[in-house]
């Protein structure tokens, strides 16, 4: 009986993300990622393509833009006081636009990354949209294993 990918599944694979400026996540050159579906490691676009598909399939899929990870959301960029990412980080820091700062999240239990855009004397203007919101993007699969 093969294996194919339902709700729930427990899945090894590589896979790449890659919007228009190149790749963002590739674990082809390095070992598999291993994660289960519908826990939100994958968007549900990504999810969703990858319903049905057999152990051993080598697959590419393209997401018009927005798809992926949603819109860009003006709100989610925002200006943090230098004062409090010293107290969270390294007092010494520069933030230079480009940089992507990891930022634990409010309960504690995990962390979510904010890319410089500009700053000033007193703080820094984050983005914290996905680095692909609003792109296209290029998911590419390869399921190992299917559980």
């Amino acid at each position: 009986m093969s294996h194919v990918v339902t709700s729930g599944s427990f899945l090894t694979l590589h896979y790449r993300l890659a919007g228009p400026a190149g790749d963002i996540i590739n674990t082809f050159a390095d070992k598999p990622a291993t994660l289960s579906l519908g826990t939100g490691e994958l968007s549900p676009a990504m999810e969703q393509r990858l319903m049905g598909l057999e152990e051993g399939t080598h697959a590419t899929f393209e997401l018009p833009a927005g798809e992926a990870f949603g819109d860009r959301n003006p709100e989610m960029q925002q200006w943090v006081a230098k004062k409090l990412l010293a107290q969270m980080g390294d007092p010494d820091e520069k933030y230079a636009v480009g940089d992507v700062v990891q930022f634990p999240t409010p309960d504690g239990t995990g962390s979510y990354a904010g890319a410089v855009i500009e700053s000033s004397e007193t703080a820094v203007r984050f983005d914290f949209n996905h680095p692909l919101a609003g792109q296209p993007v290029t998911f590419e699969v390869k399921l190992i294993g299917v559980l």
